[in-house]
């Protein structure tokens, strides 16, 4: 993604959470602190289930009413069942308001632009009644807008933007070891810490008790990371569930297969340094991990 350019990311999602109780609500539930959300800071979390395994993933983001999660499109509504089983007698209003929104990303030195024009230092703006925010998972990854669809191209054109394709921002994240598509493949397969959400600051290991902090602190305090998810890069095609072999050991297997390619692989038995730069094997083909 270049100066001056913006991707609309097509399958996200926008969820509210808005009511009296709403901040104490995320607090309990979710891994990062709400209490570093505001106007001017955003965050990057997860909603994991009881045992800690991954479920969700989603930016926070500080509203009038509220907060605004930016999601996965296709894991909405189950989002909202699931954040609903929580609510119990707590005054929160949860609302899918994915229609009535899009979210588009700009180059980071774009951000920078705006941060200036606006005499302002802060990682989280508004724009044209529009927040715009630095991805809090990495800076390279530039900054989210959230607009609301009917001012999307107005601000584009105030921004004096070309719209381009995702391809560019897809393969910046997977060379980063970040995954953006499949992120349904991994539902119930791994830890948090398994998927990096400590190197993507979604997890605050000083606040209080959220979902699943029990398996997770405990994993963090003994050390008891087993296995990472990492990006795999490889000519030909793979499935998920392929094994993922070095010296005719599996060392690890397809989580998600396409666009990009992410395994789960050991870090242990053999060493995870053993093998990190030497050429794998996939269905006999060569493949090697990329981060």
């Amino acid at each position: 993604m270049e100066k001056d350019q913006i991707i609309i990311l097509e399958n996200r999602g926008l969820i509210s959470i808005a009511g009296e109780d709403a901040k104490e609500f995320l607090q309990n539930i979710i891994t990062n602190d709400i209490n570093k959300v505001s106007k001017t800071s955003s965050v990057f979390a997860a909603l994991l289930s009881p045992q800690g395994k991954y479920l969700f993933d989603f930016f926070v983001i500080k509203n009038d009413e509220g907060y605004l999660l930016d999601c996965n499109g296709s894991s909405v509504k189950e989002l909202v069942e699931n954040l609903s089983k929580y609510k119990i007698r707590s005054k929160v209003d949860i609302q899918d308001l994915s229609s009535n929104f899009v979210v588009g990303v700009i180059n980071f030195e774009n951000f920078k632009i705006i941060q200036k024009e606006l005499g302002k230092q802060e990682t989280t703006l508004e724009f044209r009644d529009s927040p715009i925010f630095v991805d809090p998972r990495d800076n390279d990854l530039g900054a989210r807008i959230i607009s609301p669809l009917e001012k999307i191209y107005l601000t584009v054109k105030k921004l004096n933007f070309k719209i381009v394709e995702n391809k560019s921002y897809l393969e910046k994240a997977f060379f980063k070891g970040i995954p953006i598509e499949g992120l349904n493949n991994l539902q119930n397969q791994l830890f948090g810490l398994e998927i990096n959400f400590e190197k993507l600051n979604a997890i605050d290991f000083k606040k209080g008790c959220y979902v699943g902090q029990e398996n997770t602190a405990r994993m963090k305090l003994k050390n008891k990371i087993r296995r990472q998810l990492m990006s795999i890069k490889t000519k030909k095609s793979v499935k998920i569930g392929d094994e993922i072999k070095y010296n005719d050991n599996v060392i690890g297997k397809i989580l998600i297969d396409k666009p990009y390619p992410f395994a789960l692989i050991k870090l242990f038995d053999p060493e995870f340094s053993v093998f990190k730069n030497k050429t794998l094997k996939i269905n006999n083909d060569n493949a090697e991990i990329v981060s």
